[in-house]
């Protein structure tokens, strides 16, 4: 790609980062509110649904994609299960940031915007295992990959808590991936990622480090959702074995506090879900650490995340998954960190 192209897109990617800061005005404007509860960190009344902006700008810009830019086109099935897909959970989320939603009426909103991006043929075919080789996982593919979407949808929306916190880590996840994308010839990746990244930049100075607005369900849903079908996308760059593992590592400090939370709390015999405020980095403000530090903490594991992705392309197929590891290191000292701070603060009960 050369250097004019490049300002080409990041000219145009200014525009969605624009048009994204006008809608977040407008919805702080339009004042649908998130009310306090004892399970939020918010005292006072915040208009929600700033992530209006970034689904605007990010179809804005796949629509212009779709029309011009056949240099990042995939295939027409693929690109409108995409459009579809991320309409769906859009739609879906906004609706839900109005009603308020309980968690399985979601959960099958969530299932069925993957299905559409799943039968549209984004799914994953197969395995690149080091040692064995390519692994095809047959009918397996769709239902893991269902899976997938709707985990790290759910991760994104529950991770949504603290001011710039899902935000900042979607956005640094998007620009790895694009940087990413563009070494490997994954243009759709690539102009998808761009996109998303605009989006969140037009949104992020309205909610870091003081909220005037949040993301909603619409915003940190979309966000997970997106992420986690262009993780899909990326398990088919070429040359790249395990590249399925790019997006997690970009999301290890997002996934690692989700599933660590869910199995703490399975195993304490709770109803996963009810409402809580047992996340770690819930407890890591409980126990005094400021909003902001932990939000800056989280960004800082996606920014390792991409570190590790880049040491895990270079590195040979066979010390991939201990490079992929590797992500696990800093989410082991976060829970150990938290856990003195939650006993010198006496927090005994975290949920």
């Amino acid at each position: 790609m050369t250097l004019a192209a490049i300002l080409h897109h990041l000219a145009f990617a200014a525009g969605l980062a624009v048009l994204s800061a006008a809608v977040v005005r407008l919805m702080i404007a339009v004042r649908v509110m998130d009310r306090p509860d004892p399970r939020k960190a918010h005292t006072l009344p915040t208009p929600k649904g700033g992530g209006v902006g970034v689904v605007v700008a990010f179809l804005v810009g796949v629509a212009v994609l779709y029309r011009f830019a056949a240099f990042a086109r995939l295939a027409d099935p693929y690109f409108r299960g995409v459009i579809e897909a991320s309409v769906a959970i859009a739609v879906v989320a906004f609706l839900d940031d109005l009603k308020d939603w309980n968690f399985s009426v979601k959960l099958i909103a969530q299932i069925l915007a993957a299905l559409v991006a799943v039968a549209s043929g984004i799914y994953v075919h197969d395995y690149s295992v080091p040692y064995v080789g390519t692994l095809p996982i047959g009918w397996l593919g769709p239902p893991l990959t269902v899976a997938w979407i709707v985990f790290a949808t759910n991760a994104m929306n529950f991770i949504d808590g603290l001011n710039g916190l899902a935000g900042g880590v979607s956005l640094i996840a998007a620009v790895g991936l694009c940087f990413l994308a563009a070494t490997h010839d994954g243009w759709f990746a690539y102009a998808a990622s761009l996109m998303l990244a605009a989006g969140l930049i037009g949104f992020l100075p309205f909610n870091f480090p003081r909220a005037r607005i949040f993301l909603g369900d619409v915003g940190s849903q979309f966000c997970g959702f997106m992420l986690a079908v262009l993780g899909v996308v990326a398990s088919r760059f070429e040359g790249v074995a395990l590249s399925f593992l790019l997006v997690p590592m970009l999301l290890s400090g997002v996934l690692f506090d989700v599933a660590f939370t869910l199995v703490r709390r399975a195993l304490a015999g709770e109803r996963l879900t009810l409402p809580h405020r047992g996340h770690l980095y819930q407890v890591a403000q409980r126990s005094g650490v400021p909003t902001a530090v932990v939000a800056l903490v989280h960004w800082a594991f996606a920014v390792f995340g991409f570190v590790c992705c880049l040491l895990f392309v270079a590195a040979s197929s066979s010390l991939r998954p201990y490079v992929a590891a590797l992500t696990l290191l800093p989410q082991m000292t976060w829970l150990g960190f938290v856990a003195e701070r939650a006993r010198r603060a006496r927090i005994e009960r975290w949920g």
